[in-house]
């Protein structure tokens, strides 16, 4: 069977996607190729500069798309709040939960979280439950949270959610990418239980290039760690544009299965998509249960909607 590849992604008229992040990396490819094939696509950022930037972008390389910025800093639940609270569309095909930082120096979100678990996790967490009306009334619709093969660096810690009881950047950010796994994990299986076909799917890009491997240093001004980095990018890492192909299989492929992870095959760092591998606490319902119930009582946002 040949690789699948951008080509192969459905045509998408008439349907409408939200993609985080995509000011760059692989969240602004799986935005432009989802516009190329006919999809209306809202470009959720934190930066207006870089949003704006991004939809020229695509524009340009893809004239007579459908694209448009909308404010959206997932590190701010009053800004998540805001973009969820002005999202009028009737229907919302694809929810495409891709930002994300990674291993950052200490910090905190402006509603108190640790950064990495604040972002990659909770922001994502409260947009699509914010948003899971709009979800559920569209036939077919479909989530995808972008992970990580690094969530096999930490099992989440349900004590200690926010690292309160000491800080290391990868164990914090292997937690967030385990988080996104979970979430996946317990969303689909809720979704089942209530008989929606909202399909809750994953992704991870491998080792793809993108600027989310020197942000780290950059921030501490670690110049030589910085290097090494974009080396990295340059001489193993594959293109952004297979990087987004994972997601972009998840999104649009027929047959995607919830909870599944789609990633770059057969090694897992660079291929065409193809099934992943994920480490077995991503699939415990009780620690499914126990984060959704945290995630709700730290985000405020309950999901009611899947309530029996």
């Amino acid at each position: 069977m040949a690789a699948w590849t951008a080509s192969d992604i459905p045509d998408q008229s008439g349907r409408t996607a939200v993609v985080t992040g995509a000011n760059s990396g692989i969240g602004y490819i799986t935005a432009r190729e989802l516009a190329r094939r006919g999809a209306r696509v809202i470009l959720a950022c934190r930066s207006e500069e870089r949003g704006r930037g991004a939809v020229d972008r695509v524009l340009g390389e893809v004239p007579g798309a459908s694209v448009e910025f909308r404010p959206l800093d997932l590190g701010d639940l009053s800004s998540v709040r805001a973009f969820a609270g002005a999202y009028d569309d009737e229907r919302l095909d694809l929810l495409i939960n891709n930002a994300g930082v990674m291993a950052l120096p200490h910090g905190r979100t402006a509603d108190g979280f640790e950064t990495q678990f604040g972002v990659n996790h909770l922001g994502h967490f409260a947009l699509t439950g914010l948003l899971l009306p709009s979800l559920l009334a569209t036939p077919g619709a479909r989530v995808v949270s972008v992970s990580s093969g690094f969530h096999a660096l930490a099992d989440i810690d349900i004590g200690d959610l926010n690292s309160e009881r000491g800080y290391r950047r990868w164990i914090a950010y292997g937690r967030s990418k385990s988080a996104n796994l979970l979430f996946i994990h317990e969303l689909a299986r809720r979704l089942a239980a209530t008989g929606s076909d909202v399909v809750a799917a994953a992704a991870h890009p491998g080792y793809a290039s993108t600027n989310l491997q020197s942000a780290g240093p950059r921030m501490e001004g670690r110049k030589g760690r910085e290097r090494v980095m974009e080396l990295g990018n340059r001489v193993i890492a594959q293109s952004a544009r297979a990087g987004a192909l994972p997601t972009l299989y998840a999104a649009t492929a027929p047959g995607v299965r919830p909870d599944s992870f789609t990633g770059p095959g057969p090694l897992g760092y660079r291929g065409a998509p193809a099934p992943s591998w994920r480490m077995k606490w991503t699939r415990n319902d009780v620690a499914g249960e126990r984060l959704w119930a945290a995630s709700e009582e730290l985000t405020g946002v309950r999901y009611d909607a899947l309530k029996g």
